[in-house]
Order: C-alpha cells, then sequence, then structure tokens
C-alpha cells in the first residue's frame, strides 16, 4: 500500500469528473481517505452551508425554495470560502465542481489566490447505455419515481453539453486522466492511483 500511494501523494489538488452513475461519489470519497485529503462535493457543501444556516447558505435557499437555479456567484463564494478551510490546505478532491466554462475561470482564480493550481483531473470514462441501465436499476431498487430511463438521458445529454468543453480546457493544460468506471470498484480505484503515479 506504502509503495503504490506514496508517489501520488505529490498529486494532491484534484477534480474527480464523470457522468450520472459512474460512481465518482464512491470514488472520490476512497482517493481521499488515501491521500488524507478532504473530498469536497458540492452538494455537501451546499447542504453544510443551508444547514448552518450561513450567510451564503440563507442567500442559496432562497433562491432553491423559489426553485431557482442558485447563481454561480453564490456557488463560487461557498467553493471559495471551503477551499479556504485548514483541511483543504495541503489538497483536496473537488466533486461536481466545476460544472460551466466560467466556474472553470472562478475556480483558477480561487487556486491563484491561494498560491496553486490543480495537479490532475480524473476522467471516469462509461458506456451511456451500461449508465443508463445501472440507474434505472438503481431507479427501482430505491423506489426513485424521478429515474425513468427519459430523466436519466437527458441529465446524460446536459452532462455532455456542459462537461466537454470542461474537458477541452483540460486536456489544453495536459491535466486529463482517463480511467474505466465501468471495471469494478476496486479496480477504478486502482486505475485512478495509477492515473495519479503515471505520466
Amino acid at each position: 500500500m506504502t509503495e503504490s500511494s506514496a508517489p501520488a501523494a505529490s498529486a494532491r489538488r484534484l477534480l474527480i469528473v464523470g457522468p450520472p452513475g459512474a460512481g465518482k461519489g464512491t470514488q472520490a470519497e476512497r482517493l481521499a481517505a488515501e491521500l488524507s485529503i478532504p473530498a469536497i462535493s458540492t452538494g455537501d457543501i451546499f447542504r453544510a452551508n443551508v444547514s448552518g444556516e450561513t450567510e451564503l447558505g440563507v442567500l442559496a435557499k432562497s433562491y432553491m425554495d423559489k426553485g431557482e437555479y442558485v447563481p454561480d456567484s453564490v456557488t463560487n463564494d461557498m467553493v471559495r470560502s471551503r477551499l479556504a478551510e485548514d483541511d483543504a490546505k495541503d489538497g483536496f478532491l473537488l466533486d461536481g465542481y466545476p460544472r460551466t466554462i466560467d466556474q472553470v475561470e472562478a475556480l483558477d482564480g480561487m487556486l491563484e489566490e491561494l498560491g496553486t493550481s490543480l495537479d490532475a483531473v480524473l476522467l471516469l470514462v462509461v458506456e451511456t447505455e451500461e449508465v443508463v441501465g445501472r440507474l434505472v436499476e438503481r431507479g427501482k431498487a430505491q423506489g426513485r419515481s424521478d429515474d425513468t430511463e427519459e430523466t436519466i438521458r437527458r441529465r446524460l445529454e446536459v452532462y455532455a453539453e456542459q462537461t466537454a468543453p470542461l474537458i477541452d480546457v483540460y486536456e489544453k493544460r495536459d491535466l486529463v486522466r482517463r480511467v474505466d468506471g465501468m471495471a469494478s470498484i476496486d479496480d477504478v480505484t486502482v486505475s485512478l492511483r495509477k492515473a495519479l503515479t503515471d505520466r
């Protein structure tokens, strides 16, 4: 374990990207634990701010209560605040942010303020049909009426529309590491670890 994870310790400011159903959350938690860095998901940040009734949380809730999207400016401020916390000083693994080109630029600015930059962008590559099947089954098992094939396909389309441009940006910076997200959970973890040590 020490031998395989030691070289990865140098890559500690990470972003994990992949479509719904690719297993990002599971892999983010595993990898973050191995590297002793926080896994930071925008969903968790939102919940923490809203339940803690922070100024940003109250502002975000005012949009959510009206069924509106929370503006980038609010999301960006929440992420900026989270990255400035002590536990993220030596590294972090971002999941779910950035989602747009504007957010990529905002993140660049935040990292510049902190005097650092991203080390790698981990991209989980999956087959659309298999992911659709996986999510439909999960929806049935969990009784989630919103997980219909139609809504899942739409979410995958939105992901492709929004995320493809981000991947292009990070490709040009030579940060993207592609990993087969269709393998078993353990195998994906091993491949992610290897992606951080291989150049």
